[in-house]
């Protein structure tokens, strides 16, 4: 039964997820899955196209109140968020603009995404040197020489959470710009960029804030973005659009200058639609609900006699938990074989509840890991 507008929390918000018709989805870290209200937004944006052909002041309308939606998730100003269309695309712009002359390193922890170690790997050469250093010596290892810290908030492959306000604090003290990768953390338990201590936080939507691929968000610390001028940018990171100058570079006083080229409309209904369905369940409520979920799925694994990867104290982990296998491709295989949706990295098998999981799910998933307990390493 659908839940009316306005409803829709914890607890009843698993009616909008089709999905769970069919499947045990426990895979969020991956893809959120499918609501009504997603499908429903490229409903508009496939109507709004047939019925006024280039709507191109709507589609940039849209533009801004992505904008103005991701800026209320992490407390910003509208002005200080970039729309990309990839956490790549704004990592990318904003590495163009740092100058390595006087401060060459880069430092990033051993936990990142791949999107993180490439981009600054390849500022290497522009001057940079870049040091990967274990999670837990990022600290230690900023100091006079270092231009940024790139930090991801939660990995992808363990789900274990770095000490993000900790390392920002040192980096601040030691002149250094810190840059978070929050793509495994927003949606999963709050983020307030005035809390955090960072100068810029990067995420895209698809995962726990409930979009498609194609839609990202770069908030950049109130008054930075005017100290840095990147040389990768587009048209839409230009101060006017609609002046269509192509004789000149005069980068948007904002954010809006770590864009790039056409921002990608049909995303932006979804990720619109995504992140405020995500606001009305909640995400301090969908945190207390899935940390409850997580300690009986844990508990699980240890009669299963798994090994649990990612930590055992839910302050050092974000909504992901890894558990060991000897097969990890196999197990999910044969978990999804079950219609139990889940993925691996690293050799480990990765189960991520979100708000719409319940108890039974973690049941399911249990039962089926008894069933191939042979593949827990």
């Amino acid at each position: 039964m659908a839940v009316s507008a306005g409803q829709t929390s914890v607890a009843n918000c698993r009616g909008r997820f089709p999905i769970f018709e069919r499947l045990t989805y426990i895979n969020s870290c991956s893809q959120g899955a499918l609501s009504d209200s997603v499908r429903a937004a490229y409903d508009d944006y496939l109507t709004g196209w047939d019925e006024r052909g280039a709507p191109w002041d709507y589609w940039v309308e849209r533009s801004e109140t992505a904008r103005a939606t991701f800026a209320r998730l992490v407390n910003a100003q509208a002005d200080d968020v970039a729309v990309t269309t990839s956490l790549s695309a704004g990592v990318s712009a904003f590495a163009s603009a740092l100058d390595f002359t006087e401060r060459p390193k880069v430092v990033i922890s051993g936990y990142e995404f791949p999107t993180i170690g490439q981009i600054w790997h390849a500022q290497q050469l522009r001057g940079a040197e870049v040091h990967v250093v274990a999670p837990e010596r990022v600290a230690e290892a900023i100091d006079e020489r270092t231009a940024m810290v790139s930090i991801t908030g939660v990995c992808y492959r363990n789900g274990a959470r770095l000490p993000v306000e900790e390392i920002a604090g040192v980096a601040r003290e030691r002149g250094a710009l810190v840059l978070l990768d929050a793509y495994q953390a927003i949606g999963t338990y709050p983020l307030d960029v005035t809390e955090l201590g960072v100068d810029a936080l990067a995420a895209g939507v698809l995962k726990y804030l409930l979009g498609s691929a194609g839609l990202a968000f770069m908030w950049v610390r109130p008054g930075l973005s005017q100290e840095l001028v990147p040389t990768e940018t587009g048209w839409f990171a230009d101060r006017d659009i609609f002046e269509m100058d192509h004789t000149r570079y005069a980068p948007s006083p904002t954010a809006r200058r770590f864009q790039s080229g056409t921002p990608p409309i049909p995303s932006l209904y979804a990720g619109i639609a995504g992140m405020e369905l995500m606001m009305e369940i909640g995400v301090a409520e969908t945190r207390e609900h899935v940390t409850a979920l997580n300690e009986s799925l844990v508990a699980g694994i240890d009669e299963l006699g798994g090994s649990l990867v990612t930590p055992r104290d839910p302050e050092r982990r974000g909504a992901l938990v890894c558990i060991a296998s000897t097969d990890a491709p196999e197990l999910v295989r044969l978990l999804g074989e079950e219609g139990v949706v889940t993925s691996d990295r690293d050799g480990n098998l990765r189960i991520s509840a979100h708000a719409y999981n319940t108890s039974d799910d973690i049941e399911a998933v249990l039962a089926a890991l008894a069933r191939h307990r042979t593949l827990l390493a």
